[in-house]
C-alpha cells in the first residue's frame, strides 16, 4: 500500500527539472503543485527563477498547467500572469483535477509528469492517475493549517522509504 506514496523521483526544487531531462523520457506535459512547490504557501507571485523555468519549458514544447487545491483566486492570480493553465480547488488526490489536465493537455499517461512537494496529494494523485512523480522538497518549512497535519504523516512514511534506501535526503 505504501508503494502509492513514493515518487518515481525526487529532486530538491523544481529548478532541476530540466525540459532535457523531461523530453529524454518522453514527457510532454507537466502538472504541477503551486503552495512550497513553486514558490513559498503565502508568496503571491512568482520569482524570475521560477517564471524563466515555464519559459523554458514552454519553449521545449512542454505543456504545462499548476494544479492547486487552493482558492481559484490564489491560483489564478499566480498562473495568469505567467500564461499557464491552472485548475483550482482541485482536491488532490482524487482524480477529477488528474483527468481534467489529461484531457485539456491531450496527452497519453506516460507523457505527464506530476510535481509537487507532498505525498499525500500530489505524488498519490499522480500515482493514482498513473503519470510519473516527482517529489521536490518544500520552498519553506512552514505550511498552511491543513498541510501541517499531512507533514505529520508524511514524515512517518517518508521514514519507511528512507529506511528502505528509497528516498535520499533529509528533513
Amino acid at each position: 500500500m505504501l508503494r502509492k506514496f513514493l515518487p518515481n523521483d525526487h529532486v530538491e526544487t523544481v529548478v532541476d527539472i530540466t525540459p532535457e531531462s523531461l523530453l529524454e523520457k518522453g514527457i510532454k506535459g507537466v502538472i504541477t503543485d503551486l503552495d512550497n512547490t513553486l514558490v513559498a504557501w503565502d508568496q503571491p507571485d512568482a520569482t524570475p527563477e521560477i517564471a524563466n523555468w515555464f519559459k523554458d519549458l514552454k519553449r521545449a514544447g512542454i505543456k504545462v498547467t499548476i494544479m492547486s487545491n487552493n482558492s481559484e483566486d490564489r491560483v489564478s492570480a499566480f498562473s495568469e500572469p505567467l500564461d499557464i493553465s491552472f485548475i483550482p480547488k482541485a482536491r488532490k488526490p482524487l482524480g477529477n483535477a488528474f483527468r481534467k489536465a489529461k484531457r485539456q493537455m491531450d496527452l497519453n499517461n506516460d507523457e505527464i509528469v506530476v510535481v509537487g512537494d507532498q505525498l499525500l496529494t500530489d505524488v498519490l494523485g499522480g500515482n493514482r492517475a498513473k503519470f510519473h512523480t516527482i517529489l521536490v522538497v518544500p520552498v519553506v518549512e512552514t505550511d498552511g493549517f491543513f498541510t501541517r497535519f499531512n507533514r505529520r504523516v508524511e514524515r512517518r512514511i517518508m521514514e519507511h522509504f528512507r529506511k528502505k534506501g528509497q528516498l535520499y535526503w533529509e528533513d
